[in-house]
């Protein structure tokens, strides 16, 4: 009987670990963004990232930078608006925008971070004047996606912006 109740008790364990690890995140902020739209986030796991400091948490961001996949469409698919000079000034507003709110720090005014924002999109939304066509559909969303997490990733909640579309809908043009 005592190895009934053991064995038991073990599957039990077994089954709990094993439906929870199929969980991808437990941040329910995260989980609803999932929900709310129908594709899915190429988001890094912040339920890990609590253990990081404040600049850590921006500086994993640049793991989601899409500038290496643009320019392989410059080669693979002849997209000519994706050079390197291209590709390396989108990556440079961004790069700034994180070294900006890593000065102004974890508990900076939520209105500079705010404006740091803006000057990013409006250099983006200036990149695209410049060469029609850098952002397009896919670029797009990998930007907004990129935004987003650079948002949270400040402290911000892109929820809290353009009727829940996120920071980068107050500006964008593309």
């Amino acid at each position: 009987m005592t190895y009934l109740i053991i064995g038991t008790l073990i599957i039990g364990v077994i089954a709990y670990l094993y439906t929870n690890s199929k969980k991808t995140n437990n941040n329910p902020e995260v989980e609803n963004n999932l929900t709310e739209k129908s594709q899915p986030r190429t988001e890094f796991d912040h339920s890990l990232n609590d253990s990081l400091t404040y600049s850590e948490k921006l500086n994993k961001t640049k793991e989601l930078y899409p500038f290496a996949k643009w320019r392989e469409n410059f080669f693979e698919y002849q997209m000519e608006q994706y050079t390197e000079e291209n590709c390396n000034e989108a990556k440079g507003i961004f790069d700034n925008l994180i070294f900006k709110l890593i000065t102004l720090g974890e508990n900076g005014n939520k209105n500079e971070k705010e404006k740091y924002f803006e000057i990013a999109i409006n250099s983006l939304n200036k990149l695209n004047e410049k060469d029609e066509g850098i952002i397009e559909t896919g670029e797009r969303e990998d930007l907004c996606e990129l935004i987003d997490q650079i948002t949270l990733a400040s402290g911000l909640k892109p929820k809290d912006y353009a009727d829940g579309e996120g920071i980068a809908d107050l500006w964008r043009e593309w």
